[in-house]
Protein backbone atom coordinates (compact mmCIF):
# COMPACT_ATOMS: atom_id res chain seq x y z
CA UNK A 1 0.00 0.00 0.00
CA UNK A 2 1.13 3.91 -0.82
CA UNK A 3 -0.06 6.60 0.67
CA UNK A 4 -1.00 9.73 -0.82
CA UNK A 5 -0.52 13.08 0.08
CA UNK A 6 -1.70 16.28 -0.68
CA UNK A 7 -0.54 19.80 0.85
CA UNK A 8 -1.02 23.49 0.28
CA UNK A 9 0.51 26.40 1.66
CA UNK A 10 -0.58 27.24 5.02
CA UNK A 11 -1.26 30.58 3.76
CA UNK A 12 -3.68 29.68 1.07
CA UNK A 13 -5.13 26.86 2.61
CA UNK A 14 -6.65 25.75 -0.93
CA UNK A 15 -6.96 22.01 -0.34
CA UNK A 16 -10.62 21.45 -0.93
CA UNK A 17 -12.05 18.31 0.06
CA UNK A 18 -13.84 18.06 -3.08
CA UNK A 19 -10.88 17.11 -4.90
CA UNK A 20 -9.74 15.09 -1.83
CA UNK A 21 -12.19 12.75 -2.77
CA UNK A 22 -12.11 13.10 -6.30
CA UNK A 23 -8.82 11.78 -6.37
CA UNK A 24 -9.25 8.93 -3.49
CA UNK A 25 -12.57 7.86 -5.71
CA UNK A 26 -10.26 7.97 -8.98
CA UNK A 27 -7.55 6.05 -7.17
CA UNK A 28 -9.90 3.08 -5.34
CA UNK A 29 -8.04 5.22 -2.22
CA UNK A 30 -9.01 4.24 1.47
CA UNK A 31 -8.74 5.37 4.77
CA UNK A 32 -8.95 8.66 3.94
CA UNK A 33 -8.20 11.56 6.68
CA UNK A 34 -7.82 15.36 7.22
CA UNK A 35 -4.39 16.16 8.59
CA UNK A 36 -5.53 19.93 8.82
CA UNK A 37 -8.57 20.84 6.56
CA UNK A 38 -7.80 22.84 3.77
CA UNK A 39 -3.80 22.61 4.02
CA UNK A 40 -3.32 18.81 4.47
CA UNK A 41 -4.91 15.33 3.80
CA UNK A 42 -4.01 11.99 2.79
CA UNK A 43 -5.35 7.97 1.70
CA UNK A 44 -3.92 4.81 0.95
CA UNK A 45 -3.66 3.41 -2.39
CA UNK A 46 -2.78 -0.32 -3.58
CA UNK A 47 -0.71 0.64 -6.73
CA UNK A 48 0.23 4.25 -8.12
CA UNK A 49 -2.08 5.15 -10.76
CA UNK A 50 -0.89 5.85 -14.52
CA UNK A 51 -1.63 9.30 -14.06
CA UNK A 52 -0.14 10.30 -11.26
CA UNK A 53 2.72 12.42 -12.75
CA UNK A 54 0.59 14.81 -14.67
CA UNK A 55 -1.86 14.94 -11.84
CA UNK A 56 0.71 15.72 -9.99
CA UNK A 57 1.76 18.72 -12.71
CA UNK A 58 -1.67 20.10 -12.88
CA UNK A 59 -1.63 20.67 -9.58
CA UNK A 60 1.20 22.59 -9.41
CA UNK A 61 -0.81 25.25 -11.27
CA UNK A 62 -3.07 25.92 -7.94
CA UNK A 63 -0.20 25.72 -5.64
CA UNK A 64 -0.46 22.28 -4.63
CA UNK A 65 1.73 19.59 -4.15
CA UNK A 66 0.73 15.64 -4.54
CA UNK A 67 3.18 13.05 -3.32
CA UNK A 68 3.30 9.30 -2.92
CA UNK A 69 5.30 6.99 -0.84
CA UNK A 70 4.78 3.55 1.03
CA UNK A 71 1.96 3.67 3.78
CA UNK A 72 4.52 1.96 6.46
CA UNK A 73 7.22 3.14 8.36
CA UNK A 74 6.22 6.69 7.31
CA UNK A 75 7.30 7.92 10.67
CA UNK A 76 11.22 8.62 11.07
CA UNK A 77 13.90 8.54 13.89
CA UNK A 78 15.77 10.73 12.34
CA UNK A 79 15.73 13.75 10.92
CA UNK A 80 18.68 15.35 8.60
CA UNK A 81 18.24 19.08 7.67
CA UNK A 82 20.02 21.46 5.33
CA UNK A 83 20.20 25.18 7.08
CA UNK A 84 20.60 27.75 3.70
CA UNK A 85 17.12 28.00 2.14
CA UNK A 86 15.72 25.77 3.97
CA UNK A 87 15.81 25.75 7.91
CA UNK A 88 16.34 29.12 7.50
CA UNK A 89 15.26 31.87 4.29
CA UNK A 90 18.80 32.67 3.41
CA UNK A 91 22.23 31.55 2.32
CA UNK A 92 24.54 32.83 4.59
CA UNK A 93 27.36 33.19 2.45
CA UNK A 94 25.49 35.42 0.41
CA UNK A 95 24.61 37.66 2.88
CA UNK A 96 28.01 38.05 4.77
CA UNK A 97 29.38 38.65 0.53
CA UNK A 98 26.18 41.29 0.71
CA UNK A 99 28.32 43.27 3.41
CA UNK A 100 31.52 42.47 2.11
CA UNK A 101 30.25 44.18 -0.88
CA UNK A 102 30.67 41.29 -3.16
CA UNK A 103 26.97 40.32 -2.84
CA UNK A 104 26.30 40.23 -7.07
CA UNK A 105 29.47 38.05 -7.64
CA UNK A 106 28.95 35.64 -4.71
CA UNK A 107 25.13 34.98 -5.00
CA UNK A 108 26.25 34.07 -8.90
CA UNK A 109 28.52 31.39 -7.81
CA UNK A 110 25.51 30.15 -4.97
CA UNK A 111 22.65 29.79 -7.31
CA UNK A 112 24.83 27.79 -10.04
CA UNK A 113 26.67 25.79 -7.23
CA UNK A 114 22.99 24.44 -5.70
CA UNK A 115 22.03 23.74 -9.47
CA UNK A 116 24.32 21.32 -9.92
CA UNK A 117 26.53 23.83 -12.50
CA UNK A 118 29.53 24.00 -10.52
CA UNK A 119 31.54 21.77 -8.19
CA UNK A 120 30.37 22.68 -5.03
CA UNK A 121 33.50 22.34 -3.23
CA UNK A 122 35.77 24.94 -5.78
CA UNK A 123 32.48 26.96 -5.24
CA UNK A 124 32.94 27.53 -1.81
CA UNK A 125 36.04 28.14 -1.93
CA UNK A 126 35.99 30.84 -4.53
CA UNK A 127 32.89 32.43 -1.86
CA UNK A 128 35.11 32.42 0.96
CA UNK A 129 38.39 33.81 -0.70
CA UNK A 130 35.85 36.90 -1.42
CA UNK A 131 35.18 37.49 1.85
CA UNK A 132 38.99 38.27 2.93
CA UNK A 133 39.43 41.15 5.51
CA UNK A 134 35.86 41.00 6.61
CA UNK A 135 35.26 41.84 10.05
CA UNK A 136 34.29 38.43 12.30
CA UNK A 137 31.73 40.49 13.91
CA UNK A 138 29.80 40.73 10.83
CA UNK A 139 28.68 37.50 11.24
CA UNK A 140 26.87 38.33 14.63
CA UNK A 141 25.16 41.49 12.84
CA UNK A 142 24.12 39.43 9.82
CA UNK A 143 23.03 36.39 12.00
CA UNK A 144 20.68 39.56 14.40
CA UNK A 145 19.25 41.76 11.17
CA UNK A 146 19.63 39.61 7.55
CA UNK A 147 18.92 36.53 9.26
CA UNK A 148 15.29 34.69 9.26
CA UNK A 149 13.77 30.88 10.01
CA UNK A 150 11.64 29.40 6.99
CA UNK A 151 7.80 28.91 8.48
CA UNK A 152 7.41 26.01 10.41
CA UNK A 153 10.70 25.00 11.46
CA UNK A 154 10.05 24.86 14.65
CA UNK A 155 7.18 22.83 14.44
CA UNK A 156 9.04 20.02 12.63
CA UNK A 157 12.32 19.94 14.92
CA UNK A 158 9.71 20.20 18.32
CA UNK A 159 7.09 17.38 17.20
CA UNK A 160 9.92 14.76 16.09
CA UNK A 161 12.07 15.28 19.01
CA UNK A 162 8.65 15.01 21.25
CA UNK A 163 8.33 12.03 19.51
CA UNK A 164 11.81 10.49 19.81
CA UNK A 165 13.46 11.19 17.09
CA UNK A 166 16.88 12.71 17.09
CA UNK A 167 17.53 15.60 14.52
CA UNK A 168 21.21 17.27 13.04
CA UNK A 169 21.07 20.28 11.13
CA UNK A 170 23.87 19.43 8.25
CA UNK A 171 24.94 22.48 6.00
CA UNK A 172 27.37 23.14 3.93
CA UNK A 173 27.41 26.65 5.30
CA UNK A 174 29.27 27.81 8.25
CA UNK A 175 29.27 26.28 11.65
CA UNK A 176 29.33 30.36 13.45
CA UNK A 177 25.48 30.28 11.48
CA UNK A 178 24.52 26.48 12.46
CA UNK A 179 25.64 27.04 16.15
CA UNK A 180 23.00 29.35 16.31
CA UNK A 181 20.61 28.65 14.52
CA UNK A 182 20.72 24.89 15.89
CA UNK A 183 19.81 26.57 19.22
CA UNK A 184 17.03 28.53 17.71
CA UNK A 185 15.30 25.24 16.49
CA UNK A 186 16.59 23.02 19.09
CA UNK A 187 18.46 20.53 16.58
CA UNK A 188 20.68 17.88 18.84
CA UNK A 189 23.80 18.92 16.71
CA UNK A 190 25.36 20.71 13.90
CA UNK A 191 27.87 20.26 11.07
CA UNK A 192 29.21 22.91 9.05
CA UNK A 193 32.36 24.16 7.62
CA UNK A 194 34.71 26.17 9.32
CA UNK A 195 35.43 29.75 8.65
CA UNK A 196 39.38 30.63 9.39
CA UNK A 197 39.75 33.70 11.10
CA UNK A 198 42.88 36.21 12.13
CA UNK A 199 43.10 39.24 14.11
CA UNK A 200 39.38 38.94 14.13
CA UNK A 201 39.43 39.46 10.30
CA UNK A 202 37.82 36.49 7.79
CA UNK A 203 40.93 34.82 6.32
CA UNK A 204 39.22 33.99 3.25
CA UNK A 205 40.03 30.46 3.80
CA UNK A 206 37.80 27.51 5.11
CA UNK A 207 39.12 24.63 7.12
CA UNK A 208 39.52 21.45 5.51
CA UNK A 209 37.88 19.03 4.63
CA UNK A 210 34.98 20.81 3.27
CA UNK A 211 31.66 19.57 4.03
CA UNK A 212 29.62 19.15 0.81
CA UNK A 213 27.72 16.05 -0.63
CA UNK A 214 29.68 13.73 0.42
CA UNK A 215 30.15 14.60 4.12
CA UNK A 216 26.11 15.11 4.15
CA UNK A 217 25.78 11.42 2.92
CA UNK A 218 28.41 10.32 5.98
CA UNK A 219 26.19 12.17 8.84
CA UNK A 220 23.96 10.19 7.65
CA UNK A 221 25.62 6.84 7.53
CA UNK A 222 27.32 7.63 11.55
CA UNK A 223 23.72 8.79 12.96
CA UNK A 224 22.26 5.70 11.79
CA UNK A 225 24.80 3.43 12.43
CA UNK A 226 25.11 4.94 15.71
CA UNK A 227 21.71 4.96 16.61
CA UNK A 228 20.80 1.12 15.28
CA UNK A 229 18.62 2.62 12.68
CA UNK A 230 18.24 2.02 8.81
CA UNK A 231 18.26 4.45 6.11
CA UNK A 232 14.98 4.20 5.79
CA UNK A 233 14.30 5.81 9.25
CA UNK A 234 15.50 9.12 7.93
CA UNK A 235 13.76 11.89 6.42
CA UNK A 236 16.35 14.06 4.98
CA UNK A 237 15.02 17.96 3.29
CA UNK A 238 17.19 20.27 1.45
CA UNK A 239 17.22 22.46 -1.97
CA UNK A 240 20.40 22.00 -3.62
CA UNK A 241 22.76 19.73 -5.49
CA UNK A 242 24.99 19.22 -2.91
CA UNK A 243 21.74 17.48 -0.88
CA UNK A 244 21.04 15.07 -3.37
CA UNK A 245 23.11 12.34 -1.87
CA UNK A 246 21.25 11.96 1.08
CA UNK A 247 17.94 12.58 -0.40
CA UNK A 248 18.26 9.74 -2.72
CA UNK A 249 19.45 7.11 0.47
CA UNK A 250 17.52 8.74 3.08
CA UNK A 251 13.91 6.53 3.56
CA UNK A 252 11.80 10.09 3.11
CA UNK A 253 14.41 12.96 0.96
CA UNK A 254 12.47 15.82 0.74
CA UNK A 255 13.30 18.45 -1.82
CA UNK A 256 12.17 21.63 -0.45
CA UNK A 257 11.43 24.56 -2.48
CA UNK A 258 14.47 23.02 -4.80
CA UNK A 259 16.30 23.85 -7.74
CA UNK A 260 14.41 22.10 -11.01
CA UNK A 261 17.60 19.75 -11.47
CA UNK A 262 17.29 18.86 -7.52
CA UNK A 263 13.68 18.58 -7.44
CA UNK A 264 13.41 16.13 -10.39
CA UNK A 265 16.21 13.63 -8.37
CA UNK A 266 14.68 13.48 -5.16
CA UNK A 267 11.92 10.94 -3.90
CA UNK A 268 9.40 13.88 -2.62
CA UNK A 269 9.03 16.89 -3.74
CA UNK A 270 7.49 20.12 -1.70
CA UNK A 271 7.24 23.63 -3.51
CA UNK A 272 4.94 24.92 -1.84
CA UNK A 273 4.39 24.03 1.26
CA UNK A 274 6.63 25.05 4.50
CA UNK A 275 8.47 22.70 6.76
CA UNK A 276 5.59 21.52 8.30
CA UNK A 277 4.64 19.82 5.23
CA UNK A 278 7.56 17.20 6.70
CA UNK A 279 5.50 16.64 9.52
CA UNK A 280 1.80 15.83 7.09
CA UNK A 281 4.29 13.59 4.58
CA UNK A 282 4.94 11.59 8.09
CA UNK A 283 1.44 11.33 9.45
CA UNK A 284 0.98 13.46 11.68
CA UNK A 285 -1.78 15.64 11.95
CA UNK A 286 -2.21 19.34 13.16
CA UNK A 287 -2.92 18.77 16.74
CA UNK A 288 -0.03 16.53 16.94
CA UNK A 289 2.68 19.68 16.59
CA UNK A 290 4.62 21.13 19.49
CA UNK A 291 5.68 24.61 18.68
CA UNK A 292 8.92 24.31 20.85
Amino acid sequence: MFTVSLIAAPRLANLHEELLDELASRWKGAHLKWLNPGIAGEFEIPAIPEDFDQVRTDLQTIQLDLTFQPAEGRRKAVLLADMDSTMIEQECVDELAEMAGVGTRVAEITERAMNGELNFHEALVERVGLLAGLKESVIGEVLKTRITLAPGGRELVATMRANGAYTALVSGGFTAFTQVVAEWLGFDENRANTLLVEDGLLTGRVALPILGREAKVEALEQITTERGIAFADVIAVGDGANDLGMLQIAGAGVALHAKPAVAEQAKLRINHGDLTALLYLQGYSVEEFVTG
